[in-house]
C-alpha cells in the first residue's frame, strides 16, 4: 500500500466559507468515542478494530464499501432504553432506521417492541420472528392489501394517519371478524429544531391529523362510532434528530390537552400515549445525546405533570427510538480511490461509495465525521471533503473533515455513526451494488444482509 506524500490542501479551516469544522483536531489518530460503536478502538499496529477484529482484515474478508455492525452495541442500546422505561411503558424500535431479519430476533431475545411502516417491513418482522401483538404498524398511506395483512397478523396497533384511513382499518377489521386496536397520529403544530424534510409536527406537511380546526376531535369522534377499531390512544411525532426535550413537553401538553377533551366529551380516559421517536446521536464531536434513562425520567415527568394539571390519570408511554439505537452501532468501510488537492480550497478524497450507500449528507445536509483506520499517522491535518464515486457534484459523503495529509489510494477510512437510514435508504444509483451487512460480536464477523451482486441487478431487469 502506497504511503507517498503528494501535494495537500490547506490545512486550517479559516479558509473554509461553511463546514462543521472550525480547527483541526489536536491527534487525528484519536478516535472520539462518542461518535463510534463501543467496542471500536486501535490496537498496537494502530489498525482500528470492531469486536475484537482489525478493520483490515474485515475489508479483506468482506469488502468495501461494508456497513460493520457492532452487535454487542447494539444490544446494550436496546437493553439500556428497555431498562430506562421500565415496564410501565413501551419501547418500539422504529424499523426504518434499519431493519434485518436478523435485528429482529435481537429486538425480540432483549425484549423490544418493534415499529414498521410497510408491507415489507412487517413481512420481515413476522419472518423472523416477532410476535404480532408486539409490532405497531405506521405509515401515512398505508394500502389496501397492507392493512389487510397487518389485522389479519394481529398486530398489536396500527396508527392511523387520516380520516380515510380510520374508516379503512374498521372496515376491514370488521369483515374479518376482529376488532383492531389503532392509535389516532396528530400533528401537534411544534416546530422542532432539526432539517425541515424530517420536522413531522408541524401544520403544513403529509403525517398525521391536526389538532387546529378540531380535526383531530373529530376523527376520535368518528373511530369511537365504528365497531371494528378499538380507539386505545394518540400518538404524536416532532420530528428526527431532536436533542432536547422542549418540543416534547409542547406536543405532550397539547396531546393531553386532547385527552382531556375526549374524556369531558365522551366520558372516557384513553389509556395510551405515544410521543414518538427522534431522540438524536453524536454524528460530530459536537454533538451531544442525553442517555435513555434521562430522556426516560423527563418524558415521564412531562406526561404525568400534564396529567395532574388536566386532573387525567396517567397514561401507558409508549416512545420509538431507532436512531438513538442503531445509528451509532455501525460505520461505513471505504477504500480511498482518487485524491485531488485544490489549492486555496480543499481536497478532495473519493472512496468507492457515495450517495448510493449515504444519501443523508446530500439529502438532509448531514454532517458526519470521518477517520484513517487502516493505520495511524504523524501527517499534520488537511481540510478534506469525502465524495463518492457517483456521477453527481452533490455525491458527498463528510463535506469538511481533517484527514492525514500523508492519505494515500488504497487506505482505509471509516465513517462513524451510519448504522440508522444509511443501508435502508441506500439505492443503486449508476447501478452502484448496495454493500453488505456484517455484524461483529466477540471476535467473530457475520453477514446479516449480503452485498448485492450484478446478477441481483440483471435478475430484475426482465426486458
Amino acid at each position: 500500500m502506497s504511503r507517498s506524500a503528494h501535494p495537500a490542501g490547506p490545512r486550517h479551516a479559516d479558509v473554509l466559507p461553511e463546514g462543521h469544522y472550525t480547527a483541526p483536531p489536536t491527534d487525528l489518530n484519536v478516535l472520539d468515542e462518542k461518535v463510534w460503536a463501543r467496542t471500536v478502538g486501535r490496537n498496537d499496529d494502530g489498525v482500528v478494530t470492531v469486536g475484537g477484529i482489525e478493520v483490515t482484515r474485515l475489508a479483506e474478508e468482506f469488502g468495501t464499501p461494508a456497513y460493520f455492525l457492532d452487535e454487542a452495541d447494539f444490544r446494550a442500546r436496546c437493553r439500556a432504553w428497555a431498562d430506562a422505561f421500565g415496564k410501565d411503558a413501551d419501547v418500539f424500535y422504529a424499523g426504518k432506521a434499519f431493519l434485518s431479519r436478523a435485528v429482529v430476533r435481537w429486538l425480540k431475545e432483549e425484549g423490544l417492541n418493534l415499529d414498521v411502516c410497510s408491507g415489507g417491513e412487517l413481512t420481515t418482522a413476522l419472518d423472523a420472528g416477532m410476535p404480532a401483538d408486539r409490532i405497531a404498524f405506521h405509515g401515512n398511506n398505508k394500502s389496501q392489501e397492507e392493512i389487510e395483512r397487518a389485522v389479519e397478523a394481529g398486530v398489536g396497533r396500527i396508527v392511523v394517519d387520516s380520516f380515510q384511513e380510520i374508516v379503512r382499518v374498521a372496515h376491514t377489521a370488521q369483515r374479518l371478524g376482529t376488532r383492531q386496536r389503532v392509535q389516532i397520529r396528530v400533528t401537534v403544530g411544534v416546530e422542532a429544531h432539526t432539517h425541515e424534510f424530517i420536522a413531522t409536527a408541524h401544520e403544513d406537511q403529509k403525517f398525521g391529523i391536526p389538532l387546529a380546526g378540531g380535526q383531530a376531535a373529530e376523527a376520535v369522534r368518528r373511530a369511537l362510532r365504528l365497531d371494528g377499531i378499538e380507539l386505545i390512544g394518540i400518538h404524536s411525532h416532532i420530528g428526527s434528530q431532536i436533542f432536547d426535550t422542549s418540543g416534547f413537553e409542547v406536543a405532550a401538553h397539547r396531546v393531553v390537552r386532547l385527552l382531556a377533551e375526549i374524556r369531558d366529551e365522551h366520558g372516557i380516559e384513553l389509556p395510551e400515549i405515544d410521543l414518538g421517536g427522534g431522540l438524536g446521536i453524536a454524528y460530530t464531536s459536537d454533538d451531544d445525546p442525553r442517555e435513555p434513562h434521562d430522556i426516560a425520567k423527563a418524558l415521564g415527568e412531562i406526561v404525568t405533570r400534564e396529567c395532574e394539571a388536566a386532573r387525567l390519570r396517567t397514561p401507558r408511554i409508549s416512545v420509538e427510538p431507532g436512531r438513538a439505537i442503531v445509528g451509532p452501532t455501525a460505520f461505513t468501510l471505504y477504500e480511498v480511490g482518487t485524491i485531488k488537492p485544490l489549492e486555496g480550497l480543499r481536497t478532495y478524497v473519493s472512496v468507492d461509495g457515495g450517495m448510493s450507500d449515504n444519501i443523508r449528507t446530500a439529502l438532509y445536509d448531514a454532517e458526519y465525521s470521518v477517520a484513517l483506520v487502516s493505520r495511524t499517522s504523524t501527517a499534520g491535518p488537511m481540510l478534506a471533503r469525502v465524495v463518492g464515486k457517483h456521477c453527481e457534484s452533490g455525491d458527498i459523503v463528510v463535506k469538511d473533515a481533517f484527514l492525514p495529509a500523508d492519505l494515500a489510494p488504497g487506505d482505509l477510512i471509516a465513517v462513524p455513526a451510519t448504522g440508522a437510514y444509511c443501508r435502508s435508504m441506500a439505492s443503486n444509483y449508476n447501478h452502484a451494488l448496495r454493500p453488505p451487512v456484517v455484524a461483529v460480536k466477540d471476535g467473530e464477523a457475520r453477514v446479516i444482509v449480503r452485498r448485492e451482486t450484478e446478477e441481483d441487478l440483471l435478475r430484475l431487469d426482465v426486458g
